[in-house]
Parts: structure tokens; C-alpha cells; sequence
């Protein structure tokens, strides 16, 4: 039976979440501060937190569910927390995603642990369960929504300063500064009005752009795949940091696009199964307010050529259709061969597709498009890299270094012609 999360409790807990999008999540639980959340944001990893997901969830799980939940668990064991003061929150995709089994997952194993009186909260559009004390209001989901703009436009451009940077730590320096600074301003509800946001992103740009740059010939890496081992350096055995020491530019789009995604389904949900048109007005409003916010970020960066800005998610819709229809939508479905795609047109030609085990869509979705993205773009270097917890690190690696090494080749033969 579930317990539910109570008024005293919102006072008086520490919800512990998993770090799912690193920099975007350090700006959300400040969101959550602003509506009177204690959430504090879980950073363990290694080979305990791994062990830990897999003693208490079934083996045959999805990757994701190992890591996310595993970080909760081992939380609970560590003696960090008093078990009987902490709430655990997890976020539901809904649809075909195992994501929507986490809930009753973390049940499951709190109740083989013991620990049935810890509650879970589930954080979805859906709103499938209910709680007293805990509640997504429009408010909310909003501030939340735009805070993730504010962690797209750090990660874009943490991502392109990196690899140049004439002194080693400037990049990172800048984005703790402004991590810094938009919790501040979060805590003094601040920054989250369409002014403020437009002035702090065009600062943002103007920091980064500040930041002293040696050109430098980079290979040039997109990567895609399923959303929890796309973003987290835990889910993909740090993954940036070892293309960065493989003298490589990585580009990851942003995470708002996944909500964009979501927002841009109930269209094909509409069209394919019907429904009333109320929900496909607020799809449509939905996607539209969230288009807007994007042009903030777009408009930042235009004084700023060197920059790579993201395309608009209509273009990335228009890239998705000469792929696959948008009537798949499972897990990543048409986004993943979309974002591929805007990839490979903005020179990042080398696609990592990072596929989990367990998650049949992403298998699908992210091997059954290459060899139509590769007719679109036949330059285009695709690897899958598969990450699960009985994975080498080394085997990853070395398959990443063969794509690489497949990138030279082209670059050499390119030269020579």
C-alpha cells in the first residue's frame, strides 16, 4: 500500500531525487525550495550504487532503473539520512517506458528492505497518484519548464568552450558562477519572468563568449540515445569527459527538446486514436509557449557566431520525418533519429547513440534508423554504445576509439582530395 506524502511531512522531509540531468537538476531543486520542497539531489555512484539497484530490483530491469534507483537505495543504506525523515521522488514518462515501473519498483524493494514507511512520490504530466502534502502546481511545472532552459544554454556552451579553453578551468568556473547566481535569484524569486530570463541568458552568452579560446582541430561527436544515459555521466561511464581526453567537441541537445517531444505527441496521439480536442488545444499551447522560450536561448546566441545554436523544434520535427513516421513515440521514438539528424547537418557527423539494456524503444528506435540516416547522410560516422552494469568500460571505450579513428580516416581522405 502506498503511504502518502503529508502536509508535516513537506516540512519536515528530505525528498531524495536521482541525478538525472546533471546542472539542470541543481536548478530544479531550487524550483522545488521556491514551493517549500526540501529536495536534495542525490550524486552517489560507482560499483556500491550499481550493486545496490541490483540486489533490490529484478537483474532483468532496464540500465536506467539500475542506476537511478539504485542511487535511492544506497542513499537509504548509507546512514546519511534517517530513513524515517526522507521521501524518494521519481519521474514517470508514462506510455511504454519501464520509467513508468519505477514507482512500484522502489515499493517492492523498500518493502524487501524493510523501509515500507518511506514514501515515494511520483512526479508526472499524468498525475497518476495523489498525495496530501505534495502537489505539481501550474506554477510550478512552469518555473520548472524554464528553469531547464537556463540548464540547456550552460550545457550548449560548457560543451563548446571546453576543448578550447586557453586556461584549463575557465569554462567550469563560469558555469558554477552562474549556477551560483540563478540560485540566488531563484531563492529570491527572481529570474524566472520572461525578462529576467532574456537578459540572464544574454549575460550567460556574453560570459562564455568572454572565456579565452585556442582553436584547435577537434573531432566533432553528437550524441543521442536514450535520455538517462544521454545526459548522465553515471549512466554512461563519463562519457563527455573521455571524448574531451580524446581531444574531441561533443554536443548533447537539449533537454527541454524531450519535454518539446512529449508536447508534440498528443498531436500524433490526436491524429492516430482520436480523443477530444481540449487535450490537442493544450498539446498545441503547450508546444507553442515552449517554442518561444527556445527563441529566447536562439536569440542570446546570435551576436555570438562562434557558437552552434540549437534549430528550432520544427525543424527538428521536419528532420525526424524524412526518417520515421512521429506515429512512434515509445521511449525516445522520432526524436532520436531528429536529433541525429540536426546533428549531423550542424558538422557533429559522428553519432554516439547511447543505448541502455533493457530498453527495447531505444534499442529499436536508435538501431533500426541508422541505415536510413546513413542513406540521408552518407558521410555520417553512427556507433550505438550499449551501457548496462555488466558492460566493460574498456570495451565502450575502445568502440568509441574506433569510431574515432574512423573520423580521422575521413578527414585524411577528405584533405588529400
Amino acid at each position: 500500500m502506498a503511504v502518502d506524502f503529508t502536509k508535516q511531512m513537506k516540512r519536515d522531509y528530505t525528498i531524495l531525487a536521482p541525478d538525472i540531468f546533471p546542472t539542470h537538476m541543481e536548478l530544479l531543486q531550487e524550483v522545488f525550495a521556491l514551493h517549500g520542497y526540501h529536495v536534495e539531489v542525490l550524486h552517489d555512484e560507482g560499483p556500491a550504487v550499481i550493486a545496490a539497484g541490483l540486489k533490490y530490483l529484478h537483474n532483468d530491469m532496464c540500465y536506467p532503473a539500475t542506476c537511478a534507483v539504485g542511487q535511492q537505495l544506497y542513499a537509504l543504506t548509507s546512514g546519511k539520512y534517517d530513513p524515517h525523515r526522507v521521501a524518494l521522488i521519481q519521474f514517470q514518462t508514462g506510455g511504454g517506458c519501464r520509467a513508468s515501473n519505477y514507482i512500484f519498483l522502489l515499493r517492492k524493494a523498500l518493502h524487501n528492505m524493510g523501509m515500507d514507511y518511506v514514501p515515494v512520490i511520483s512526479l508526472s504530466f499524468g498525475r497518476y497518484e495523489h498525495y496530501s502534502g505534495f502537489q505539481i502546481t501550474p506554477l510550478m511545472l512552469f518555473a520548472g519548464l524554464r528553469s531547464l532552459i537556463y540548464g540547456d544554454m550552460l550545457m550548449l556552451l560548457k560543451n563548446q568552450c571546453l576543448p578550447y579553453e586557453a586556461n584549463p578551468g575557465d569554462t567550469r568556473k563560469v558555469v558554477h558562477k552562474w549556477i551560483a547566481e540563478l540560485t540566488e535569484q531563484f531563492r529570491h524569486k527572481k529570474g524566472l519572468t520572461p525578462k529576467a530570463m532574456q537578459k540572464n541568458l544574454c549575460a550567460m552568452a556574453k560570459d562564455f563568449h568572454e572565456i579565452p579560446r585556442t582553436p584547435r582541430a577537434c573531432t566533432k561527436v553528437g550524441i543521442v540515445g536514450e535520455i538517462y544515459v544521454k545526459y548522465s555521466s553515471f549512466g554512461n561511464n563519463g562519457l563527455e569527459a573521455f571524448l574531451l581526453s580524446q581531444n574531441c567537441e561533443y554536443m548533447v541537445p537539449g533537454v527541454l527538446g524531450f519535454f518539446q517531444y512529449c508536447f508534440a505527441n498528443v498531436e500524433m496521439d490526436h491524429k492516430y486514436y482520436g480523443g477530444g480536442r481540449l487535450k490537442l488545444l493544450i498539446g498545441h499551447k503547450a508546444e507553442q509557449i515552449a517554442d518561444s522560450w527556445e527563441n529566447w536561448l536562439i536569440a542570446a546566441l546570435k551576436p555570438y557566431p562562434e557558437f552552434v545554436p540549437p534549430v528550432s523544434f520544427e525543424k527538428v520535427k521536419e528532420l525526424a520525418d524524412r526518417v520515421i513516421d512521429r506515429g512512434v513515440k515509445m521511449g525516445e521514438g522520432w526524436l532520436l533519429p531528429g536529433e541525429a539528424a540536426e546533428l549531423i547537418e550542424k558538422g557533429y557527423t559522428n553519432i554516439i547513440c547511447a543505448q541502455p539494456f533493457g530498453c527495447l524503444p531505444n534499442h529499436i528506435v536508435g538501431k533500426g534508423t541508422i541505415r536510413r540516416l546513413r542513406e540521408l547522410y552518407p558521410k555520417a560516422n553512427i556507433f550505438p554504445v550499449d551501457y548496462d552494469s555488466g558492460a566493460s568500460k574498456v570495451n565502450q571505450e575502445n568502440r568509441i576509439k574506433l569510431m574515432l579513428a574512423m573520423a580521422k580516416e575521413e578527414q585524411h581522405e577528405t584533405a588529400r582530395a
